[in-house]
């Protein structure tokens, strides 16, 4: 591991890194949201699915 070398290049994606604009942010927090409901549904379906079959939890 060359710390030296890493340092530099962390240091130029931070340099070419900007705040997103707020419409940018928005979608961005929108879809991952969208995302994580999604899961979150899809996993209680199958809880509830698996809590009424016979042998269940």
């Amino acid at each position: 591991m060359n710390v030296p070398y890493d340092l530099t290049s962390y240091v130029r994606v931070l340099k070419f890194a900007t705040t997103p604009e707020w419409e940018e942010f928005s979608r961005i927090a929108l879809i991952a949201g969208a995302g994580i409901f999604l899961v979150g549904t899809l996993g209680f379906l199958m809880f509830v699915l698996m809590s009424y079959l016979p042998g269940g939890l």
